[in-house]
C-alpha cells in the first residue's frame, strides 16, 4: 500500500498516541500521523502533537449530542481523508452511524484479552481490577476493528502478559501499558503493509 495517513482520537495522556508518533519518526512503520483529535482540552496528547508538530483539534463533546458531537469529528476526519482511524484511549461512546461509515478502517486497542473483560464500563483501572477479581492467570492488551457493539468487533492481535500473585491494578496496568506501546503500532504497521483482512466478522494478518 505505501504509507498511509492516520487519524488519531483521544481523551487523556496518549502514550498509546506516543508509541505511534515514535514508530513512525524511527522508521519502524510506513505512517504519519496526520491529525489529532481530542474531545478533551486538558487532556495530555495535545502536548504530544505540539512537540511533534502534528495538527489536532479539540472537539468538545460538551453541551451537544452525541449525534452532533460525532458530526463534528467526522468532518474533521474526512476532510484529511485519513487511510487509518486510530482509537488511543478514546473515552467517548460512538454513534452507529459514526461507526458505520468507518467499518473497515477504524481501530481500537483494549487493555485485556477481549472478548473477556470488554464492553460498557470496562475501561482504565475498572478493567485491570475486574481482570484480579477473576483470579486469571494472564492478562493483556488487545486491538480490534470499532463496531457498534463496544469492545466486541473482530480482533486483529493480541499480545499477553502474566498476572502475578501480588500484583496492585497500577503493577498490573504498568505491564499491560507496555505491551500496548508494542502492539499498538505494530498494528498500524500491518495496515501500511496492506496485510490486515477483515471477512465474516473476522480479522486476520497475511
Amino acid at each position: 500500500m505505501g504509507s498511509i495517513d492516520v487519524v488519531v482520537l483521544a481523551s487523556g495522556s496518549g502514550s498509546d498516541f506516543q508509541s505511534i508518533i515514535d514508530a513512525c519518526e524511527a522508521d519502524e512503520i510506513d505512517a504519519k500521523v496526520v491529525l489529532l483529535l481530542t474531545n478533551n482540552p486538558h487532556a495530555y496528547c495535545i502536548e504530544r502533537a505540539k512537540k511533534h508538530d502534528i495538527p489536532w483539534k479539540i472537539v468538545d463533546h460538551r453541551g451537544l449530542s452525541r449525534e452532533e458531537h460525532d458530526e463534528m469529528v467526522s468532518e474533521e476526519i474526512d476532510h484529511e481523508d485519513p487511510d487509518l482511524i486510530v482509537l488511543a484511549g478514546y473515552m467517548r461512546m460512538l454513534t452507529d452511524g459514526f461507526v458505520k461509515k468507518y467499518k473497515g478502517k477504524m481501530i481500537n486497542i483494549h487493555p485485556a484479552l477481549l472478548p473477556l473483560f470488554g464492553g460498557p464500563g470496562m475501561y482504565g483501572e475498572n478493567v485491570h481490577k475486574a481482570v484480579l477479581e477473576s483470579g486469571m492467570k494472564v492478562s493483556g492488551c488487545s486491538v480490534h476493528f470499532v463496531t457498534k457493539e463496544v469492545d466486541m468487533g473482530p480482533i486483529i492481535s493480541q499480545r499477553c502478559v502474566p498476572v502475578k500473585h501480588d500484583d496492585t491494578v497500577e503493577s498490573l496496568a504498568q505491564r499491560v501499558l507496555k505491551e500496548e506501546h508494542k502492539l499498538l503500532p505494530e498494528v498500524v504497521g500491518y495496515f501500511a503493509e496492506d496485510c490486515v483482512h477483515l471477512e465474516d466478522n473476522k480479522a486476520w494478518i497475511e
